[in-house]
């Protein structure tokens, strides 16, 4: 028997499995970290010690837990958080802490600037995706603009990916999934790096190209040494974790759309052909010839830590979210009349506003805990909605809706999600995540399994009906409403 080994770097935590040849989980583990948040609109990473850190820990935790002999691990395969930007010394030394997702807004003024100089229909064209928080590209002109004596030390640009691999083969690589949110700097009608766009930073470096099943190269001796894997050992060129999250639960044909609950809600949709709207992202698939079409909220089960960090003080960790989800069951669906925005750290798509802010709106002295618990799950099953009304107008409505990540033990969150957004869900077997997706995408790398076998390795288990409530279809035109009577009034607070 052999086995496949998946890492997955999350937001704040990082989980890892180890697989048999039937899709059999044998092991599994995780490690928290913190998101590090050093002012309004920044979000970080520390490369060392949240990315590598947390995957070595992981491994040798799978290592010694299952007693498996490292020699028996056929491929390994990683994910994370992306798109990222982390600047390298020639050594491959970390400069400073990985600026993350679009969750970080420090990049504003760059996305604007190259906006206006290269054009938007150009961006579009050749991007796939107009510039946003989500772009990687105006952070690193950022850097080059506001930390010129790092940028100048900086021989490549990673993404966290690139930079787990790098750790364990010595080599710098990216897959073309990730690579296309390193606009301008992607060209999707080429695949390929492009200076056609942008001069702020030589191609040579940016990491190698390749697909997320291609080898990526082989665990270093000084690599086993410090995870415990055999050396020379293949390593796949991994991704981003939303779309190894998307691969766990059999996403794969058009039409197939990947629901992520997690620290945002991320979305993903394989589609016949390239989908081209500025609200939403495009990349190339995960394999030569094929297409993804995205969109992600910038806070969502983020927004639920806040929540019980603050209001739930009282509770013990461990029993505060189970308590909260019951208080939000007995508030009726409108929480009693509460709306509420989710755009504590802006927006993503559909409506790309970094100066967007979070609010609650109606509350009275009647209203509890509970609806405002509620109210907060509402507010991102709107802002989901909104995103599903955008798929619909873009031509690209799915065929089927696949729910995964933490959220779905959430029952009120995921029926108010299929409620409010107007889709039926359905959930797999395994709920696991992205490291899953990752030991198996490490299987199809190295042909001990095939695309169609995830339906064998991980089954749908249940179905979310959407169920009719007049309250939802008066309340969703009002969300969207509320941001824009309210968006300059959020503009000038952020001045």
């Amino acid at each position: 028997m052999t086995y496949t080994l998946g890492v997955d770097i999350g937001t704040f935590e990082s989980k890892g499995v180890l697989v048999d040849g039937a899709g059999a989980i044998v092991a599994q583990a995780t490690a928290p970290h913190e998101m590090i948040v050093p002012r309004p609109g920044w979000a970080e990473h520390r490369a060392d010690e949240d990315w590598w850190g947390d995957f070595v820990s992981i491994t040798r935790e799978l290592l010694a837990g299952s007693g498996i002999d490292p020699s028996d691990i056929a491929c390994v395969a990683t994910s994370a958080i992306g798109p990222c930007m982390l600047p390298v010394d020639e050594e491959g030394r970390p400069l400073m802490n990985g600026v993350l997702y679009g969750v970080d807004t420090r990049a504003s003024a760059e996305i604007e600037d190259l906006t206006d100089s290269i054009g938007a229909r150009v961006i579009l064209d050749r991007c796939g995706n107009a510039l946003t928080s989500q772009s990687v590209g105006p952070k690193i002109l950022w850097l080059a603009r506001n930390r010129p004596e790092i940028f100048a030390k900086t021989a490549k640009v990673l993404n966290s990916t690139s930079y787990l691999n790098f750790r364990l083969t010595g080599d710098y690589t990216i897959d073309h999934y990730t690579a296309a949110n390193f606009s301008p700097l992607y060209d999707v009608t080429r695949c390929d790096w492009t200076d056609a766009l942008a001069d702020f930073l030589p191609l040579d470096r940016l990491p190698r190209l390749l697909w997320s099943t291609e080898i990526a190269g082989h665990v270093t001796e000084a690599a086993a040494a410090e995870t415990g894997l055999a050396p020379g050992t293949p390593v796949t060129a991994g991704t981003i974790d939303a779309a190894a999250e998307a691969v766990s639960v059999g996403v794969r044909a058009p039409g197939d759309m990947m629901m992520m609950y997690g620290s945002t809600v991320f979305i993903i949709e394989v589609t016949a052909d390239r989908v081209t709207d500025p609200r939403l992202w495009y990349a190339p698939w995960l394999y030569p010839g094929s297409h993804a079409s995205m969109a992600g909220l910038a806070t969502s089960g983020t927004l639920t830590h806040w929540f019980r960090d603050r209001f739930a003080r009282e509770l013990p960790r461990s029993e505060a979210f189970p308590a909260l989800a019951a208080e939000a069951a007995e508030s009726p669906p409108g929480a009693n009349g509460l709306l509420m925005l989710p755009y504590f750290s802006g927006e993503r798509t559909p409506i790309h506003d970094p100066q967007a802010k979070g609010a609650f709106f109606g509350l009275n002295l009647t209203h509890s805990r509970g609806d405002m618990y509620r109210a907060l799950i509402e507010g991102i099953a709107h802002g989901t909605a909104h995103v599903f009304d955008t798929y619909r107008e873009a031509g690209a409505a799915p065929s089927r809706v696949l729910a995964v990540g933490g959220g779905v033990k959430n029952a009120t969150w995921l029926q108010a999600t299929s409620d409010i957004g107007g889709v039926p869900q359905v959930v797999c077997d395994k709920t696991v995540g992205a490291s899953y997706g990752d030991a198996f995408l490490a299987a199809c790398a190295v042909g001990r399994a095939e695309p169609d076998d995830i339906d064998r390795w991980n089954p749908v288990a249940r179905d979310i009906a959407p169920e009719t409530h007049d309250i939802y279809a008066r309340h969703h035109p009002l969300f969207l409403r509320l941001y824009e009577q309210t968006k300059d009034i959020a503009s000038e607070l952020g001045e």
